[in-house]
């Protein structure tokens, strides 16, 4: 899967959508991945269905891969950018209270105002930070 193609973004999106839908509608929980992954790591109540959830997020696309027989994984270069675009990425998700998925896929849903709000930043940011690096 080398290129972009609509149906496959589609069916992408949608099952995104009805991930988090289940997620939310199953257990109340919004989809943020940070803080389902942070606390999967440090806090002990709910770890069960938190390790599941990242677990899924990991095993899903190897397992796509392996029955479109179209799987090949390989690792970025590692440098000092890298190490200071993950902590940003970290410090950004704690001062803003959520992250993309948090904000930009389940609270644009709800129609949260700080989350449409904290997308548009992201997105703002994304669109300058790009036109720099």
């Amino acid at each position: 899967m080398n290129n972009f193609t609509p149906v496959a973004a589609l069916i992408g999106g949608s099952l995104i959508g009805l991930g988090t839908l289940l997620l939310l509608a199953t257990l109340g929980r919004i989809a943020g991945i940070s803080g389902i992954a942070s606390l999967a790591l440090f806090q002990r109540d709910g770890r069960s269905w938190r390790l599941a959830f990242v677990a899924g997020l990991l095993l899903g696309p190897i397992l796509v891969g392996l029955v479109i027989n179209d799987f090949s994984f390989s690792t970025p270069d590692l440098n000092s950018r890298t190490l200071v675009a993950g902590l940003l990425v970290g410090l950004g998700t704690a001062w803003g209270s959520g992250c993309t998925s948090g904000h930009g896929i389940c609270g644009i849903g709800r129609f949260s105002p700080r989350s449409i709000a904290a997308t548009l930043m992201f997105m703002a940011t994304g669109v300058v930070v790009a036109s720099f690096f």
